[in-house]
């Protein structure tokens, strides 16, 4: 399977809502395009897996290990395996999380 079309794949939805992703998995990774609203959050957790946050279109409050920073198109939040981290969204907008190694189930 080297090529896929994002576009095809089978929305769902994350949460309490204002979650929406296409997840797909590599050999190594799992990827998941969101798509977000307004005041959508995602709780304090941690995980195994390596998680990288790609902001496309509007903006992301992110809390890695106490520390949080605005995320915006341009930026990248980089959460290290097993940190605590959460998400809160300021403005509605889109994602591209990259975990590795792979994680299963989002």
């Amino acid at each position: 399977m080297p090529f896929i079309d994002t576009g095809k794949l089978a929305v769902f939805e994350k949460g309490i809502g204002g979650w929406r992703g296409r997840q797909f998995h590599s050999p190594s990774m799992t990827f998941c395009h969101w798509e977000f609203d307004n005041g959508a959050s995602v709780h304090e957790h941690s995980h195994a897996q390596e998680e990288v946050w790609e902001i496309l279109a509007g903006e992301l409050e992110v809390t890695i290990d106490g520390i949080t920073q605005i995320a915006a198109p341009g930026v990248v939040a980089i959460v290290p395996p097993n940190v605590v981290h959460s998400v809160k969204a300021l403005r509605a907008g889109k994602a591209i999380v990259v975990d590795y190694p792979l994680r299963p189930n989002i």
